[in-house]
């Protein structure tokens, strides 16, 4: 039986007495319930129908939402050229707060795209790093990115904190790392989540760019086989997306201080260390950091997220980009996992973009606003 993985993302990770969330194809349901049954192994069909479920997300899309940018519709997904007009249009824009530059290339040729946001108010200044979109089919990271962006530029006027964090910090923002693979689940499979990379040997495309980070390397969690869903590449780095913005990490790692990486889905928010189960040296800051941000993502709709180390919070996974930026000097490092806890999973409904980039918002600016503040 082939079925596809949504939750957790590897067989490795999947013990008894926890949900698994599984795509499985239309004509392998009538073998894999009966199965299902015998074995005593209870379940719930989460979504009956998917591909009329992807088509309610992207059918249709050509003609809505086209107005002008300034007019750009942060509430529906968009496709890679549509985001990559968006920053276009923003650089030209707003010139004084924001700037966009590249750094490097993705396998397939494009552009890695960054904006750099914040006031020009002294030569140097601390830095929070943002990605969106490590993994492809997380469409709600790249909206969230959008909505960060645009909440910050919207706000600066007359909210004091969002005015703070612009003066003191500079955010560099990505709001889609893995962009071949991001216009992949557009044009092909809505629920790719590798990098492009052709694998010679195999007739396989793409590495999980989150487990291709020089940190304990392909080790627990990761998968050497290059047709699975968490291959950590024939070597760390060797995808140039990586390869990239570790580089640009690396060369800005003593003014960049927290390091957020948004993710979907299980409403979590994480903390190193992924690759083992040990309390990092700044628990304590990080901890009450992580805990003060959830209290106040709670405030708005109720949510609840859980918070912790990854390894215990969610699984062990070696090769994470949060654990190559804590390991590489950047003191607060954390991954979200968004909306929802597997009701939708990956296809989140686009009329709820708004509450999950509205709460998560109030998150990001509880951990901005802590990192100002000296912890000890």
């Amino acid at each position: 039986l082939q079925v596809d993985l949504w939750q957790p993302s590897s067989p490795f990770h999947i013990v008894e007495g926890a949900v698994a969330d599984v795509r499985v194809p239309q004509n392998t349901t009538r073998s894999l319930l009966p199965y299902l049954q015998q074995a005593n192994i209870q379940y719930t069909i989460l979504i009956s129908d998917l591909q009329q479920a992807i088509e309610n997300q992207t059918g249709g899309r050509s003609h809505r939402n086209r107005r002008s940018l300034s007019e750009y519709n942060y509430e529906v997904y968009h496709s890679l050229e549509e985001i990559e007009d968006w920053m276009h249009y923003l650089n030209r824009t707003y010139s004084d707060l924001v700037h966009m530059f590249s750094v490097g290339k993705s396998y397939e040729g494009r552009p890695l795209y960054v904006l750099k946001l914040g006031k020009r108010s002294r030569p140097y200044k601390k830095a929070v790093w943002i990605d969106c979109g490590i993994h492809a089919r997380e469409w709600i990271g790249p909206a969230f990115c959008q909505w960060f962006v645009k909440e910050a530029l919207q706000t600066y006027q007359i909210d004091p904190d969002m005015r703070k964090m612009l003066t003191q910090l500079y955010f560099y923002i990505m709001p889609v790392f893995n962009v071949d693979g991001y216009h992949f689940s557009w044009t092909n499979d809505r629920f790719w989540r590798k990098t492009r990379s052709k694998n010679m040997r195999f007739h396989c495309h793409g590495v999980d760019a989150n487990r291709n980070w020089k940190v304990k390397w392909c080790d627990e969690g990761a998968s050497l086989h290059p047709c699975d869903d968490t291959y950590c590449g024939p070597f760390p780095e060797s995808e140039p997306e990586v390869k990239a913005v570790a580089h640009f990490l690396r060369k800005h790692r003593k003014q960049i201080k927290a390091y957020l990486s948004f993710h979907a889905y299980a409403q979590m928010l994480l903390y190193p260390y992924s690759y083992k189960y040990a309390t990092i040296p700044n628990f304590n800051c990080v901890e009450s950091a992580a805990y003060n941000a959830v209290n106040a993502l709670q405030s708005a709709y109720g949510v609840r997220y859980r918070y912790g180390p990854a390894s215990s919070t969610l699984y062990v996974s070696s090769g994470s980009s949060m654990d190559w930026a804590y390991k590489n000097g950047i003191p607060y490092a954390f991954a979200f996992e968004l909306r929802d806890t597997g009701h939708f999973g990956f296809l989140l409904p686009e009329m709820l973009i708004k509450p999950t980039c509205t709460e998560t918002m109030l998150a990001v600016k509880n951990i901005t606003l802590h990192l100002l503040k000296k912890c000890h």
